[in-house]
């Protein structure tokens, strides 16, 4: 028996609790915290603290925290974003929505609660600072997903902005505030931007259903088309000044990939007309970021040898 199919026979069977944890694991996303987790961690030894030896970052217990914190925060954000938008699911992801229903929606809450309190309770291990910021970054992505998401600008910026949140507590943790690290920052928004509206794309039809007013829904495709293009122009302004930093080292050459990754995005968006063409893209721009996450190993090829061969 499938997820699928315990998924239709779960109002009159209790599903296995495994088959529970694969469907919470699917409403929490797992595999996107653990790109965060990779991130967080590459981005401390890399960008934030490469004065300090391996063995120092791996084991700061109060980084341990931040990440903890992290992990449970989003994994609720993930939660309460999937309750609030299980109506709409149902018509942009059948599929998906029939698995994350396995676990009901008073359980889902439980586990948003209890997530919660072991985000900030973990947070204030490591300074009220800590647990201001974790508590605010709850209480933004509750609002988002309870009201702003269904706003053109607001759902936009607010989603790629809280997207990008959890490598400001890395960076305040270091208090690490060089240009290098905004100029990053500002190509992974102009990404994360792209990409919220290429989701509007591939889920417009139930956006548009549950009077969700994305730019998609409120502006048509055409004006996405062009919003989507102008920002791919904007990317190559970050890119330009990055490729300017010798710290980057070897990260160059990804962003030399992104460069024409970005070119040919644009003219395949022209060319798209379906939610095929959408999901492909998106994926695209997933495989994008995976590729610039794992390319901050490349930054300095002396740190990787020094550090893990010889550390």
């Amino acid at each position: 028996m499938d997820l699928l199919e315990i998924s239709k026979n779960n109002s009159k069977k209790q599903a296995p609790l495994y088959i529970k944890v694969l469907s919470l694991f699917s409403v929490v996303r797992g595999y996107n915290i653990l790109l965060i987790v990779v991130a967080q961690y590459l981005a401390s030894i890399f960008i934030f603290s490469p004065e300090k030896s391996l063995r120092y970052v791996l084991f700061d217990i109060n980084l341990y925290f931040i990440v903890l914190s992290t992990i449970c925060v989003i994994a609720s954000g993930y939660i309460i974003n999937n309750f609030y938008d299980s109506e709409t699911d149902k018509i942009n992801k059948p599929v998906k929505s029939k698995i994350d229903a396995i676990v009901s929606q008073k359980n889902k809450l439980r586990f948003y609660f209890l997530l919660n309190f072991i985000g900030v309770v973990t947070a204030l291990l490591v300074s009220w600072r800590a647990f201001v910021f974790f508590s605010i970054y709850i209480f933004l992505i509750w609002f988002y997903s309870h009201k702003l998401k269904k706003y053109p600008l607001t759902g936009l910026f607010s989603a790629a902005g809280l997207a990008i949140l959890p490598f400001f507590a890395v960076f305040v943790y270091y208090k690490n505030f060089s240009e290098i690290i905004f100029t990053h920052a500002a190509f992974l928004f102009f990404i994360l931007l792209i990409r919220e509206l290429i989701k509007d794309l591939e889920r417009i039809q139930g956006d548009f259903i549950q009077n969700y007013q994305t730019i998609a829904v409120k502006y048509g495709e055409y004006f996405t088309k062009i919003l989507i293009s102008f920002l791919a122009i904007l990317t190559l302004n970050p890119i330009y000044f990055l490729m300017k930093y010798p710290e980057i080292g070897g990260m160059k050459y990804f962003f030399y990939t992104s460069i024409i990754v970005l070119i040919s995005f644009v003219i395949a968006l022209w060319f798209s007309k379906s939610k095929r063409n959408y999901v492909l893209l998106h994926l695209v721009l997933k495989l994008l970021i995976v590729a610039g996450v794992f390319s901050l190993a490349l930054i300095d090829y002396s740190v990787i040898i020094d550090r893990i061969l010889l550390k």
